[in-house]
């Protein structure tokens, strides 16, 4: 990996601040701040696209949410080579939609893929196959995150899959403490300094609130998912398949 993909925001005078924003400076190094920051990310990416390659019928249609770079679209085109593949790729970054384009620009001139740059709330998510939300809901204010749900409930076909990948807290705080402690033990392992924790995590307080085990499934439950399966955990990285 070049040095100007490299994650180093967080290490010099420059560093952004107060909050985290999904601008240029981000997205040039968003596959590395991913790969360094949450644990398993790899496999996850790869599941996500054996998951798709299961469930999709033909001519599938999906929906990324946030899609940021594209890594979790790109797992679902190589092990989809359905020609009749449709993804809309959404995420209200210019920068992650841009970078997108540049990282998968056969999938998007055959129409494979089609990038959108809009808010989440203004997309029309209707006869989905598959809607992702792979860290993302996280990053909608907590009052916001019902709603979304429901209109993915509704807006999937009848044999129709959500895909939900979050950042997670325990009720009780030896537990908590513990795997926070462990998800900075693995970033430290990959290199970030103190500092660079410190900074991003400051940063990240008031923009990425996550939300409990329980609270999720309760929340998927209250938006009319009937069958709720975890199919990923790595420290406090949670997975679920929802299907209506």
């Amino acid at each position: 990996m070049s040095d100007q993909h490299r994650d180093r925001l967080f290490a010099g005078a420059d560093a952004p601040g107060p909050d985290f924003v999904f601008d240029e400076r981000v997205a040039r190094v968003f596959a590395d701040m991913l790969d360094r920051s949450v644990p398993c990310y790899r496999e996850l990416i790869r599941l996500i696209g054996l998951i798709a390659a299961r469930c999709l019928p033909p001519a599938g249609r999906v929906f990324d949410l946030g899609c940021s770079l594209g890594a979790a679209s790109a797992s679902i085109l190589a092990r989809v080579p359905d020609p009749g593949l449709r993804i809309v790729a959404v995420d209200k970054a210019l920068a992650m939609i841009e970078g997108l384009s540049q990282r998968l620009p056969d999938a998007v001139a055959s129409g494979r893929i089609a990038p959108c740059c809009a808010d989440l709330d203004a997309v029309d998510i209707g006869g989905a196959d598959l809607v992702l939300l792979n860290l993302t809901l996280q990053f909608l204010p907590p009052a916001h995150r019902l709603g979304l749900l429901r209109r993915i409930r509704d807006g999937l076909a009848p044999a129709g899959l959500l895909l939900l990948v979050e950042k997670v807290t325990w009720p009780q705080p030896e537990p908590d403490a513990l795997m926070a402690g462990l998800h900075a033990d693995f970033k430290r392992a990959n290199g970030y300094s103190e500092l660079e924790i410190s900074r991003k995590r400051a940063a990240l307080e008031r923009v990425l609130v996550p939300d409990g085990i329980d609270r999720h499934e309760a929340r998927l439950r209250e938006a009319g998912f009937q069958r709720i399966e975890r199919f990923f955990q790595c420290l406090n990285f949670v997975g679920w398949l929802a299907w209506c």
